[in-house]
């Protein structure tokens, strides 16, 4: 099988030199067309991605049967799989980012999980739509491109620790990163991964806007 790579910070380095840094995340450059998803995914995250209400239901089987079902009905529309609103694009700029882990992988681990949030944004460059977690020591960074409906797909890489550089995605099949995302309030995003290859079978990171709290 030959794998498609997205170089995260080398060929695209100019939608994504400075996803996690820079002043100038509000800045949107001469825009070009993006490019299609399904030739950079690989064959296991495009099953993953046609899997992913599967998943979420799972996870929420998984949860409800631990005794979690009071946070999850206080998540509202957040946990719902078919809540999604018709599509906006995020906004570029900084975002409070929490997330959610849901329905255990295997055996001893928590069947939910709610962390506390952190720092993310979003950036539009070239015509390119760029997200990154900025801290914490799981941060997916990656591309946001044109999927089906009312969503966007996902594509990136999981950076550990201190780790400074991100990996091509491609490279490392556990640290590739694929997931959909779709607007759930008037200045609500949620990026939802499923099939995580770490921890659980459905991860739901809530994205809200800085601004929209000010």
């Amino acid at each position: 099988m030959k794998l498609v790579v997205l170089p995260l910070c080398a060929a695209l380095a100019g939608a994504l030199s400075g996803c996690a840094a820079g002043d100038d995340s509000r800045r949107t450059a001469r825009a070009a067309p993006p490019p299609d998803w399904r030739t950079i995914a690989t064959d296991s995250d495009r099953h993953r991605l046609r899997e992913w209400r599967t998943a979420w239901v799972r996870g929420l089987d998984k949860a409800e049967a631990a005794g979690h079902s009071a946070a999850l009905a206080r998540e509202g529309a957040l946990l719902q799989p078919d809540a999604a609103l018709a599509w906006e694009d995020p906004p570029a700029g900084d975002y409070r980012c929490r997330t959610l882990k849901i329905g255990a992988k295997s055996a001893g681990l928590l069947d939910y999980v709610a962390y506390p949030a952190f720092d993310c944004r979003i950036r539009i460059e070239n015509g390119l739509m760029s997200f990154a977690k900025l801290s914490g020591s799981q941060r997916p960074l990656g591309l946001l491109l044109p999927y089906v409906g009312q969503r966007m797909v996902f594509l990136g890489t999981l950076q550990l620790g201190d780790e400074s550089r991100a990996l091509q995605y491609g490279r490392d099949r556990e640290r590739d990163m694929a997931g959909v995302i779709e607007r759930v309030g008037e200045d609500k995003w949620r990026l939802v991964f499923p099939y995580p290859h770490f921890e659980s079978t459905i991860d739901v990171l809530e994205l809200v806007p800085k601004r929209a709290e000010s």
